[in-house]
């Protein structure tokens, strides 16, 4: 079960940073196209269950251009309940870096409580690594450091409107993975 700070139930801003469920090996086609593989198709709607009865419902999704993180959102996004969230899908994501995907955090509607990112490794593991505060779970910072397998999420959480996200300003809270 995550772990939510007094902050977050009082209206905070909170973060999901996800690694895209397993896709197929890189072989014949061009990385961008690679498709999740079963596993991954698997894993998917496991995450967007998770998500559900965490609360962690986005009200706002950032989405890679990437096959693989597409599948992986259509697939959880099934699974969240009858919501219908804002989806932005972009190119940056596909080869972000931690710089790139603050510039699209900071820019999201500042009535968003909960952001969901769903993108690739190593971007998202540095990425929560960047923003997490010293005081943020011991677990979840270990985990986020050496990065996170396939269809892994990052919960982080802070009072602070998104524009003003940035280095240390969260608390990392929880990481998951459905099993």
């Amino acid at each position: 079960m995550i772990a939510t700070s007094a902050h977050a139930e009082g209206g905070a801003r909170r973060l999901v940073l996800l690694r895209h469920a397993k896709a197929e090996p890189a072989g014949s086609v061009d990385d961008v196209l690679r498709p999740l593989a079963l596993s991954g198709r698997r894993q998917a709607p496991r995450v967007g269950e998770a998500l559900r009865s965490s609360g962690l419902v986005p009200e706002s999704v950032l989405c890679s251009s990437a096959l693989r993180t597409r599948q992986t959102w259509e697939l959880l996004a099934a699974h969240l309940g009858d919501v219908e969230p804002d989806v932005l899908t972009s190119d940056v994501l596909y080869a972000a870096e931690v710089g790139d995907v603050l510039d699209l955090v900071r820019a999201t509607d500042p009535r968003v409580r909960t952001l969901l990112v769903v993108g690739h490794e190593p971007t998202m593991a540095a990425t929560a690594t960047y923003l997490a505060d010293p005081a943020s779970d011991d677990g979840a910072l270990a985990q986020v450091r050496v990065g996170v397998p396939t269809a892994t999420y990052s919960v982080l959480e802070s009072a602070a409107p998104w524009q003003e996200w940035d280095k240390r300003g969260s608390l990392l809270t929880y990481v998951g993975r459905p099993s």
